[in-house]
């Protein structure tokens, strides 16, 4: 994330705590997508990751009056509070997983034709097998880095590891399904 759009969040979340509601909406407008998506690929089900980027944003107004700069950019703040919630949503589904990643990489794109979205379904289906071959650290490095774009800084500051253990995570992780690849193309 560049320095404009981390200051750009700052100078909204100073309006949204001074009362201003159109700052609020800004701030939801310009993280929606990306919290969906990283909800869509750690639930699976898109209503579900509609009721947990709802709640994120919920929490994020209550919360947002004790929001102080830190160092740390806004967005990590809120993939913060999305990795709680879907831990959360986890437990309460008894600690099981129902799909750690479902397709997030093709959500709302009407205009493939259809055997571009065939493709995109057997890799998605392969990247799914691939990525539960994963420990949950590294499949969360995997999606926080790949699916949802963030940088490793980023990764560090929402999984509150060091930056050396996210680049060891997603080494790790990679390594790992460049082997589960392999196996499978053989």
């Amino acid at each position: 994330m560049d320095k404009h759009a981390v200051e750009d969040d700052l100078r909204l979340v100073e309006q949204a705590q001074s009362g201003d509601v159109e700052a609020v909406g800004s701030l939801f407008d310009k993280h929606y997508r990306s919290m969906f998506r990283y909800f869509y690929a750690r639930v699976g089900q898109r209503e579900q990751a509609e009721d947990l980027a709802g709640e994120l944003f919920t929490r994020m107004v209550h919360h947002l009056p004790s929001f102080q700069p830190t160092g740390v950019p806004f967005r990590a703040w809120l993939f913060r509070i999305a990795y709680n919630l879907t831990m959360d949503h986890f437990r309460v589904a008894n600690g099981k997983e129902l799909a750690p990643l479902e397709k997030a990489s093709t959500v709302a794109q009407p205009e493939q034709s259809p055997v571009r979205q065939v493709e995109q379904q057997m890799t998605n289906e392969t990247l799914l097998e691939t990525l539960e071959t994963l420990v949950p650290d590294q499949r969360q490095v995997i999606i926080l880095r790949f699916l949802v774009g963030l940088s490793l800084q980023e990764t560090a500051d929402v999984m509150e590891r060091t930056l050396s253990a996210v680049k060891a995570m997603q080494h790790r992780g990679l390594k790992t399904m460049r082997a589960t690849l392999a196996r499978v193309e053989l």
